[in-house]
């Protein structure tokens, strides 16, 4: 509750921050990163004894790498994030180049 508190989204607001939410308020609306975490640790975290922190962040550094590159999403046609996300910014060019 404290990330959709007035005072957070106020100030997010505030410093011109773009909030992702379903606009509603609920829990629901951290359902896609709580996804992102279960991943991570299931596919890289706990397959993994690290002896340092260093090489924590390594590995997970290569897992999102990996996860926003590589993996594919079925809520994007099979197709990684990244693809999604550069491919949706390369159409709002071409959209406003148009205009």
């Amino acid at each position: 509750s404290q990330f959709t508190s007035f005072a957070w989204t106020d100030r997010l607001k505030r410093a011109g921050t773009r909030i992702s939410m379903d606009g509603k308020g609920r829990c629901i609306d951290n359902v896609f990163i709580e996804r992102l975490w279960r991943s991570l640790k299931y596919e890289c975290v706990y397959l993994h004894a690290w002896e340092t922190g260093s090489q924590a962040k390594a590995a997970i550094g290569q897992w999102i790498a990996f996860y926003n590159h590589r993996r594919p999403h079925t809520a994007h046609g099979g197709q990684p994030p990244a693809v999604v996300y550069f491919n949706t910014i390369k159409t709002d060019q071409q959209a406003q180049a148009v205009a």
